[in-house]
């Protein structure tokens, strides 16, 4: 018996281990049409209330129009940020110079040697910064490329939608346990996009305020930004933070970059990083600790997509995986409330 549980394990790892080089290997396939995926399932009710009042097709294609124009609003604030932000920095070459100097200057006072002084104070170069900006926004485009696919897929996914429940209730009769387990991960990640949405909406009211009121140049961008990047669990508002802390240091120096650093780690860090987890994980059956692995993990496999798709991801593997199976229910993940938590049970009564 031990020796055919090992041996059990042992393929079970090799297996694994083929499909993770597999999902790597396609990331450019597998990551656009879990994006398409779970855009279906998010708009999935819309299309069913609008069937009911509606011809099928014609409910297929105002969800589909939806679909788009979100892809394209999120799109856009993604190329707007990188735009103004390589725009903005040239303007600053002056500011620029005096910053490297006096990187330069507190470098060398500190004892280090004059090619250490000079690197530290050349990362600030104009040059440099705008190379680096004009990389990033080469990655943004080839990231973007791959929503032609998305939206063709979505083209398709729209319209089989329509079979989804026929097909449902077929196949709830051979295999209750699996359509019950994909059922939990369609509503889970309706549930994870919509909290991400509201918790991101506030985050980027509040930031635009908050930089509109600093003074900081291109306060409505950097608070599209954030409400994009809120959809990457944990470290988004590092990512959205990095923009407007630099347009900060550019503008009023290292005293107002401070007070963005420090306003936007209150702010953000407290609604993304403690309040919205825990809504999360309350809602979807994954705790703190396994959504911020799930986003190491899937931005690793995927890439940059599978840092948006984290959740959703980790979501539809928990299903096939775990919920699928009717003897798995206790490899749940122990969330605070949820189902699936111990219960410690009455000591045995003694019988006389």
């Amino acid at each position: 018996m031990t020796a055919t549980r090992s041996g059990r394990m042992l393929v079970s790892a090799a297996a694994l281990v083929v499909v993770l080089a597999g999902l790597k290997a396609a990331a450019g396939i597998v990551g656009p049409t879990a994006l398409a995926l779970a855009l279906t399932v998010l708009l999935h009710p819309v299309r069913s209330r609008l069937g009911r009042r509606m011809p099928t097709w014609a409910a297929s294609v105002v969800v589909l129009l939806g679909a788009y124009l979100l892809i394209a609003a999120l799109t856009l604030a993604l190329v707007v940020s990188a735009a103004q932000l390589a725009s903005l920095v040239p303007t600053y070459a002056s500011e620029l110079d005096d910053l490297s100097g006096s990187v330069h200057s507190t470098v060398t006072s500190m004892g280090f040697d004059e090619p250490q002084a000079k690197a530290a104070a050349g990362a600030l170069d104009v040059g440099r910064l705008v190379e680096a900006l004009t990389a990033l926004m080469g990655g943004i485009v080839s990231l973007l490329s791959s929503f032609a696919l998305v939206l063709t897929l979505m083209l398709f996914m729209a319209f089989d939608g329509a079979s989804t429940e026929r097909l449902a209730a077929g196949a709830r009769r051979h295999r209750p346990d699996l359509v019950a387990a994909l059922e939990s991960f369609a509503q889970g990640t309706r549930t994870y996009l919509g909290v991400s949405a509201i918790f991101g909406l506030i985050v980027a009211v509040v930031d635009t305020v908050m930089l509109w009121g600093l003074g900081v140049p291109g306060a409505l961008v950097w608070g599209a930004l954030a409400f994009v990047t809120n959809f990457i669990p944990n470290i988004g508002f590092v990512i959205g933070l990095v923009p407007p802390a630099l347009v900060a240091l550019l503008e009023g120096g290292p005293d107002l970059m401070v007070v963005v650093v420090v306003l936007y780690c209150v702010v953000n860090l407290v609604i993304q990083s403690v309040i919205q987890p825990r809504y999360v994980g309350s809602a979807v059956g994954l705790s703190t600790t396994l959504t911020f692995l799930s986003l190491v993990f899937w931005a690793w496999v995927l890439g940059p997509i599978g840092a948006l798709l984290a959740v959703p991801m980790s979501l539809l593997v928990k299903a096939l995986l775990i919920e699928a199976d009717p003897d798995g229910t206790w490899r749940e993940p122990l969330v605070s409330g949820q189902p699936g938590d111990l219960v410690e049970e009455p000591p045995p009564s003694h019988r006389g």
